[in-house]
């Protein structure tokens, strides 16, 4: 079994944490014993207390946001929209709202289970629009992944999970760019964030 990131890596400021996790695999785990992965390209930083774009912004705790105080190295997983699921990884200390939403990544292993998932077809047979648009959105991923709300609260830093982190092949720093957070037009003065990051 390769290593997986360890809860040390979880509980780091948020921003570091959303740029050191480019390049990362992501393993899911099926039922059956299937692993798909992919490699991370995006993310975002969401950090509670001074970010209006964060669901607990303030210490906020409700059903929905609870997740985000748990242990760093927490899945949580939340539906927008009534039908897209969003993959999150808490950061920072235990009890402090902050988390790396992840928005986008490439398939590295299994990719025909991961484009059935998400098209009903084969990688091979995907057209050049789905193969443009095919792990590039949190709702993607979590299609292609198979993850739900049922997977909120998974501990990724678990070497037996059903979803965990390799270490992957971290980019050059030259490599990485950042950029403003897309969808939070509500958020006020935190719409101007830089801390979208992608490769």
């Amino acid at each position: 079994m390769d290593s997986i990131l360890t809860r040390k890596f979880y509980a780091r400021d948020t921003l570091a944490v959303a740029r050191d996790l480019l390049g990362r695999d992501i393993v899911r785990v099926l039922e059956d014993g299937t692993r798909l992965a992919c490699r991370i390209t995006e993310t975002e930083a969401y950090i509670g207390r001074t970010d209006k774009a964060c669901h607990a912004y303030g210490g906020r705790r409700t059903a929905r946001t609870e997740t985000l105080f748990a242990p760093p190295g927490t899945a949580y997983i939340y539906l927008i929209y009534g039908m897209y699921h969003c993959l999150n990884f808490v950061t920072e200390g235990e009890g402090e709202p902050a988390a790396v939403l992840i928005r986008g990544a490439v398939p590295i292993e299994n990719g025909d289970i991961i484009a059935k998932n998400r098209f009903g077809c084969k990688e091979k047979d995907m057209t050049a629009y789905q193969k443009k648009n095919f792990l590039n959105g949190p709702g993607k991923l979590c299609r292609g992944l198979a993850l739900t709300r049922t997977q909120n609260g998974l501990d990724l830093t678990c070497p037996a999970g059903r979803l965990y982190v390799l270490p992957g092949a971290p980019p050059d720093p030259a490599q990485v760019r950042t950029g403003k957070r897309i969808g939070i037009d509500y958020a006020e003065e935190a719409v101007d964030f830089p801390w979208r990051f992608y490769l």
